[in-house]
């Protein structure tokens, strides 16, 4: 049986690594494991030991705290996960190409976005 909380961490290595636009194969290699795993770790199926986590973050380049944002204070059996928007691809793929786009342009996206989503 998964436990929720290596399931958070296992979403947040797989949100992580989309983010960065790492492929599973190119983690494995940074970390020296098999794809395979990493596999594993992003569905919860497997756990994370506490030294291949710091692997991960490392070649993630996040603190450790990284992977438990979210989590529900003194409750590990309960991750609170808001709404988990970053699990649809397309979503993740807009946020890539927003944070790819030059500051001053993205502020004035952003305020756009702000006004379309008012009028609706």
């Amino acid at each position: 049986m998964k436990h929720p909380v290596d399931v958070h961490v296992g979403k947040r290595i797989r949100h992580r690594r989309w983010m960065v636009g790492m492929t599973q194969q190119q983690l494995a290699e940074n970390v020296g494991i098999k794809f395979q795993q990493i596999q594993k770790y992003e569905t919860g199926m497997n756990r994370v030991s506490a030294s291949r986590l710091w692997d991960v973050a490392d070649a993630l380049e996040v603190p450790i705290s990284f992977f438990f944002e979210g989590l529900a204070e003194g409750s590990a059996a309960q991750p609170e996960v808001a709404g988990d928007i970053l699990s649809d691809k397309e979503a993740l793929a807009l946020v890539r190409s927003y944070y790819s786009i030059p500051e001053a342009q993205r502020r004035r996206l952003f305020e756009l976005a702000k006004v379309l989503s008012s009028a609706a």
